[in-house]
This record gives C-alpha cells, sequence and structure tokens, in this order.
C-alpha cells in the first residue's frame, strides 16, 4: 500500500463531496453567512488536528530531548508556522481561524455564537459531553467528535491521515469550487477577506502543505500494513463527516433557517477569541 492506493481508494468519497449542491446553492450574502457560520467549527477544529501532530511528532516540553524522526518534526513544523502565524492583507500575523473570523466580520456573519461554543468546548471538562449538549446541528457535533476521537485515541498516523486526505490534500479542490460559484453569485457585501482566505489556503495546500502532509503520512506508515489499512479507513470516514457537514449546511441555506443575530463586532470576537483556553479534557 502506498498513497496512490490511499487516493484511488477514496476517490468516491471525493468526487460525491466536490460534486455536492452546496457551492452552487451559494447565491446571496445570506447564503455565504451561513455558510461561514457553521463552516467555522471545520476551520476551528482544524487546528487543533495540527496541534495534535505537533505534539505527538516534536517535543513541546522541558526538559527537551530529540525527536524521534526529524523530518516529520520538521514536516509539521513548517506547516504549523503558516496555519498558526500567517499574514492577513495589511501584513499582520494572524492564525488561519483568527483571518476566518475577520473575513465573518466583514460579510456580517454572526461570530459571537459559535466563538462562545468553541469556548464552551474548549473550556470543558469533558469535551465529548460538551459538544452533545451544544445547540448546533447534530451533523456538526458529529464531525467535531470524530475530529477529537481521532485525537483521543493518539495514533499519528491516523490523525495525519484525517488532517491529509480529509482536509489539506482536499482543500485546493474544494475552496476552488467555493470559490467559482460565490464569486459568481454573491455581488453584494465586502467578500474580499474571505476570498482571501481561501486563496490563501489554495496558494499553501497546493505548492507546500498537501505535498509535506502526503509525506509525512507516507513516514508514518512506512511499510506497516495494518498501519496503511486504518489510514484507508479512517480516510473515507473523514470525508464522509465531511459530506454530512455539507449536507447541513446545504440544508440550512436551502430551508432558509439562518440565523437571525447579526450583532457580532470586532469587540465581541477579541473577547470571546482572547478568552478561549487551549487545553482539552478527554
Amino acid at each position: 500500500m502506498n498513497i496512490d492506493y490511499i487516493q484511488d481508494k477514496i476517490n468516491g468519497q471525493r468526487e460525491k463531496l466536490l460534486k455536492h449542491k452546496l457551492y452552487s446553492n451559494i447565491e446571496t450574502i445570506k447564503d455565504l453567512r451561513v455558510f461561514t457560520e457553521n463552516h467555522v467549527y471545520a476551520v476551528w477544529d482544524f487546528m487543533s488536528l495540527l496541534k495534535a501532530l505537533q505534539i505527538k511528532l516534536t517535543c513541546t516540553k522541558t526538559p527537551w530531548v530529540p525527536n524521534s524522526n526529524s523530518q516529520t518534526a520538521y514536516l509539521i513544523n513548517e506547516i504549523v508556522l503558516a496555519e498558526e502565524t500567517d499574514i492577513n492583507q495589511a501584513g499582520k500575523r494572524k492564525s488561519h481561524y483568527e483571518l476566518y473570523l475577520d473575513a465573518m466580520i466583514d460579510i456580517g456573519a454572526e461570530i459571537e455564537f459559535p466563538t462562545k461554543t468553541i469556548n464552551k468546548i474548549a473550556s470543558s471538562e469533558n469535551i465529548f459531553m460538551s459538544i452533545d449538549k451544544l445547540e448546533i446541528h447534530e451533523n456538526i457535533k458529529e464531525f467535531l467528535k470524530f475530529t477529537f476521537s481521532v485525537i483521543k485515541e493518539g495514533k499519528p498516523h491516523k490523525i495525519a491521515a484525517i488532517f491529509t486526505f480529509g482536509r489539506e490534500n482536499l482543500i485546493p479542490n474544494m475552496f476552488n469550487e467555493i470559490l467559482r460559484e460565490f464569486e459568481k453569485n454573491v455581488t453584494e457585501g465586502d467578500i474580499s477577506k474571505l476570498i482571501y482566505y481561501f486563496e490563501r489556503h489554495i496558494e499553501l495546500d497546493e505548492d507546500e502543505h498537501g505535498p509535506m502532509a502526503l509525506e509525512m503520512v507516507s513516514m508514518l506508515a512506512e511499510n506497516d500494513h495494518e498501519k496503511w489499512k486504518e489510514i484507508e479507513e479512517i480516510s473515507i470516514e473523514a470525508l464522509e463527516k465531511r459530506i454530512l457537514l455539507w449536507d447541513a449546511i446545504n440544508e440550512q441555506i436551502e430551508n432558509k433557517t439562518w440565523t437571525n443575530l447579526r450583532s457580532s463586532n470586532k469587540e465581541t470576537y477579541s473577547h470571546e477569541y482572547k478568552n478561549l483556553k487551549p487545553d482539552f479534557k478527554f
């Protein structure tokens, strides 16, 4: 087994995701707000996958000890550098999560509810119980629980698999579909920051992070047949969870069940984001 084998095995789910009707249903600024207000959870939990890999593949404690594999440590550290401390349009250092929240503010999306929700998850004594109690779509809950269940299991090759095949290796194609549709359909509001966020992700993932993530998976799986099998299975499941997430967002757009709350502002964002607690307890 190898990377080509995995990509062939997941192609069905990947194509289904890339042909999802959600993309063509984003027709107005309200639809775009609904998309971001739900997709923000995936933007956030991606950062948790990223940090879980950094914890597993590098030394993040003292006393320091050498990494077991300096190449995988290098790969994840390079990805973390851009994802956690990229630059915005003004040249200011921000994480991609913060870039996304800034873009949401500009299009008038509600950020108070999702940032408070994420704060609840982050400060919870039991992350899975906390997610179950949230007032969000069940598919989004399942998406989050899947992410954190793989993190909790703690197998680097499985975390790397959903990070790679469910995120990094998928994002350029997926975001291209989103960009193509809403640049064509959405004619009101300032969506320049959101376009910047998507284009930045496409640029990084196509040229740098995607190939790095594929190399990382290969190195973690080595020649272990069982690991490759687990990579195949978890990658398929990751794509299926993403399809369910897209189903949830599309359902809200088609049923016009978006929130009426539009009271977010930069002060709310700053207060909520800066008070997030980074330590999770399972």
